[in-house]
């Protein structure tokens, strides 16, 4: 449990720093702006899925 809890974490991290790294060049209705329910929640969350993703692939080719 503690892995998954782990690998969880690491997946948010990653996807928030790619996001906010990738922020500036993105449109702007996929840009999150602070205290507001908007698109760039949905890609911000998009991007940590993602991260996720990658890592569980990875650990199951291990």
């Amino acid at each position: 449990m503690m892995v998954n809890l782990l690998q969880a974490f690491v997946a948010v991290v990653l996807g928030n720093l790619v996001y906010f790294v990738l922020a500036p060049s993105l449109p702007p209705m996929a840009r999150h702006r602070p205290l507001h329910l908007d698109l760039g929640i949905i890609v911000d969350f998009w991007f940590c899925l993602v991260a996720y993703g990658l890592i569980r692939t990875a650990r199951r080719w291990r």
